[in-house]
């Protein structure tokens, strides 16, 4: 009996009740802008492009504040029933406009955002009318002995029920019943349902999974890319370098070795030629290990590396690093490789006088710009370092946009996720 009380108190006594009377409740307000958001919005534009193509902006505007409703709508159920709603909406990848809203009209996961923000409102107002009747009428039965008395003739005609007599201390039997276990069963029922419709809409769908699925190849193949490319590189390095330095070392030795009895001076020179190489490949070798994970970085973070790179940079640069704590080791790498790579580049490529770079958080990602004033016309698909530096980032599940038009300026925008 205790076992059995206890399940039809439930909602109250583990805290869903609350959670779910809100749930309910925010629901009304939220699909009646969702609706109108998305009626006025994609009205404009299907008006609109019959006169110009303005209506594909609007589109994708419409879009872009849909899915921002998406995702509140997704905490919220987060925290109706713990489990969280995976975002299957891919990032935008392209960095030209025009690329931008085709990718965006492209999006199945988007046009559901648009189904749900379109439908919410009815199913919400019917949870809501039903939750709020239980609990209004439950109340009233309950309260009804005390009312009657002013009531004409002491009869109360509520809903099919006639009460008069001893019938209203058996109607407030029933709203106590009402209020205790049908209402809040009730109100957490609501907000299933309407928890289970955003599931089923905003959450992946058998497609969705498959595009993850493909999404989470090409990362890790990108990774593996990227960490061949390194190995070449560190290869490519050693052998042109510090291999060479070495070897032109060894050979200085040994004719200085011959040249000991017979030449002491010339074997002298020999040898301060051998000390000249030998600094210079331990020269070489550090900065080949600074290139892999500089020691800076490690013992003091990417605010203190960055100086270290912006000091060495040939072209002036403005540095603001925004952190309030050190971030994942793999983050911080990657963010400097990519700004080193970068101030590389307006070193070499731009022709610029000056650049800017800003690292701060913003959430639980870790946003990176370098901005430089040279003559633009950088595209990751012709080299210069920056396809590479997409495959980093991508296999850490990161973005990066290039904005470069001819004549400049150069924009590098790059987003992290860092945890929480």
């Amino acid at each position: 009996m205790r076992e059995s009380i206890g399940r039809l108190l439930a909602p109250w006594r583990d805290g869903r009740l609350g959670r779910a009377a809100a749930h309910v409740t925010w629901s009304l307000p939220i699909g009646v802008v969702g609706f109108c958001l998305v009626v006025t919005g994609l009205s404009i534009a299907v008006s609109l492009l019959a006169v110009a193509l303005l209506g594909v902006p609007v589109a994708a505007w419409t879009m872009s504040l849909t899915h921002h409703l998406a995702n509140v709508e997704r905490r919220r159920v987060e925290v109706i029933d713990g489990r969280a709603i995976d975002d299957p909406v891919p990032p935008l990848r392209s960095n030209r406009w025009l690329g931008r809203i085709r990718e965006q009209v492209s999006s199945r996961p988007r046009w559901r955002e648009i189904a749900y923000a379109a439908a919410l409102m009815f199913p919400a107002t019917a949870a809501y009318s039903l939750a709020v009747g239980a609990w209004a009428g439950s109340l009233a039965l309950t309260a009804l002995p005390l009312a009657i008395a002013a009531f004409p003739g002491r009869t109360a005609h509520f809903w099919l029920f006639d009460a008069s007599g001893a019938t209203p201390w058996g109607l407030a039997l029933v709203g106590v019943v009402g209020l205790v276990v049908i209402a809040p069963w009730l109100t957490v029922a609501m907000a299933r349902g309407l928890s289970a419709m955003a599931r089923g809409l905003l959450g992946p769908g058998a497609s969705d999974l498959t595009e993850l699925v493909a999404r989470a190849e090409s990362t890790r193949v990108a990774a593996v890319d990227a960490a061949e490319a390194e190995r070449r590189r560190i290869e490519r390095d050693l052998h042109d370098g510090a291999q060479q330095r070495l070897v032109a070392l060894a050979a200085n030795l040994g004719a200085a070795r011959e040249h000991l009895e017979r030449d002491p001076d010339g074997a002298r020179e020999l040898v301060v030629a051998a000390h000249d190489e030998a600094k210079g490949a331990l020269r070489e070798i550090r900065d080949l290990v600074r290139g892999i994970h500089p020691v800076i970085l490690e013992d003091r973070g990417l605010d203190a590396a960055l100086s270290a790179v912006v000091a060495r940079c040939p072209v002036p640069v403005s540095l603001d690093v925004r952190l309030e704590k050190r971030l994942p080791s793999a983050v911080e790498s990657a963010a400097y490789f990519v700004i080193s790579e970068a101030l590389t580049n307006v070193a070499t490529h731009a022709h610029a006088t000056a650049a800017t770079v800003t690292v701060a958080r913003s959430g639980d990602h870790l946003v990176v710009e370098v901005r430089d004033d040279g003559v633009g016309g950088a595209d990751p698909a012709r080299g210069t370092g920056l396809q590479g530096l997409r495959d980093r980032i991508t296999g850490l599940h990161g973005t990066m946009h290039v904005l470069s038009p001819p004549g400049g300026p150069t924009i590098i925008g790059v987003e992290l996720p860092c945890g929480s």
